[in-house]
């Protein structure tokens, strides 16, 4: 089922004041994304999780404790 048909479904069954308040909310979101085929596009190029791999670079030391908190750390360690 596509997005303008399960919309219209569910639009078709609410009461006339919700239908009001959607359409005020729908010309809202015109009003943001006026140019909605490209932000629908920018929304529908969501790769996913890890779409992010190979671009973020962490360091060797990463996981080493960090010179800034030696103080805490010993006080944790005693």
């Amino acid at each position: 089922m596509n997005t303008d048909l399960a919309l219209w479904k569910v639009v078709i069954n609410l009461p006339e004041s919700l239908k009001k308040e959607l359409l005020n909310y729908a010309e809202y979101l015109r009003k943001k994304y006026p140019n909605n085929q490209q932000s629908t596009e920018k929304m529908e190029t969501f790769k996913g999780y890890g779409s992010w791999a190979d671009k973020i670079i962490m360091s060797d030391d990463f996981d080493e404790p960090l010179e800034d908190l030696a103080e805490y750390i010993s006080i944790i360690d005693n």
